[in-house]
């Protein structure tokens, strides 16, 4: 049975900008990849019965299989909506420009045209947040920021951010908006879980404590080596599996799985739970994003949300992952 992330257990949800999001972000990067149209129907609909609002994708998702064209989980989140009478305002749905075959890169005209198509699939008209999925630094940010507040103005877009991008670009992006009255990036998504640190902490973190933005992490699970599913005398198959058996391989990964093995076994929990938790714990982070192929592997991604995490257990979770022991 999926947890109700409505329970009175659970702290009043968070916020990015303006929107009310639920504590776990959905991703969406397994729609029309490693799950079909109804699958993908089947994990949405224990996310939102669970009281999960917030899901994120792309418009490049998931150009990278055969046959497939771009869109395809922006597709199936809009079909849902509309076929599940879902209304648009208990769902608060993300998207990303810049990587989608046909609208690579920040130029503004690409921005403005990818969002139409976004809008398309969707089948909505606006788009609660919208990031620019990687930077593009042919393009000043003064270019960028200016596209997606033209979007913002329009009411096709209500919050924008930013994935993947330098601590000094993020930093020279807000700066303008502040000065220029531009609407202003209000979610980071970074790369950032108990196997991949050291690509947010430091300069970035600071970057988005300082002007206070919302952190919305992937992939909370490492492309699913931290469920603990991938050990060395198992064998898995899953499209993800070749980024798991390189962790698997290394020392550093074994050495976060012990932790993870170790902390989940005292608090009765599955190592997913424990790393999704150790995500949330950290400062600034709203919602961290995982994805789930079947309703059945969302239980333990929902527990996260009542897990709360002893400084001794963040400890033992910190030493482990340690990006310093990992060179």
């Amino acid at each position: 049975m999926v947890d109700d992330l409505h329970s009175p257990r659970h702290a009043p949800r968070s916020s990015v900008g303006s929107l009310r999001v639920s504590p776990l972000c959905l991703g969406g990067n397994v729609f029309g990849w490693t799950a079909d149209q109804s699958e993908s129907f089947a994990v949405l609909d224990a996310f939102a019965a669970a009281g999960g609002t917030f899901v994120d994708t792309a418009d490049s998702y998931s150009a990278w299989v055969a046959g497939n064209e771009g869109g395809e989980s922006e597709t199936i989140i809009g079909r849902w909506l509309s076929r599940r009478g879902r209304r648009r305002e208990d769902a608060v749905i993300a998207t990303k420009v810049g990587a989608h075959p046909d609208f690579r890169g920040l130029a503004p005209a690409t921005i403005k045209r990818a969002a139409e198509e976004s809008l398309r699939r969707l089948n909505t008209d606006h788009i609660d947040l919208y990031y620019t999925h990687f930077d593009d630094e042919s393009v000043p940010v003064e270019d960028i920021v200016t596209a997606l507040d033209e979007l913002v103005r329009a009411g096709k877009v209500r919050e924008t951010g930013a994935s993947n991008l330098s601590a000094a670009r993020l930093a020279a992006s807000l700066d303008f908006s502040a000065r220029e009255s531009k609407a202003a990036y209000v979610a980071l998504q970074p790369r950032y879980n108990l196997v991949s640190r050291d690509s947010y902490e430091g300069a970035l973190a600071d970057v988005a404590a300082r002007h206070d933005l919302a952190v919305v992490p992937y992939p909370a699970l490492a492309s699913g080596f931290l469920t603990g599913k991938y050990r060395p005398d198992t064998e898995v198959s899953s499209a993800r599996s070749g980024r798991a058996a390189e962790l698997l391989a290394s020392e550093h990964g074994r050495r976060v799985l012990a932790a993870l093995d170790e902390v989940a076994g005292t608090r009765g929990v599955e190592p997913a739970t424990v790393a999704v938790a150790w995500v949330a714990a950290q400062p600034t982070v709203v919602a961290p994003i995982a994805s789930a192929r079947t309703p059945e592997q969302l239980p333990p991604l929902l527990a996260a949300a009542d897990l709360t995490l002893t400084q001794a257990e963040l400890d033992t979770l910190n030493a482990a992952s340690d990006p310093a022991q990992s060179a």
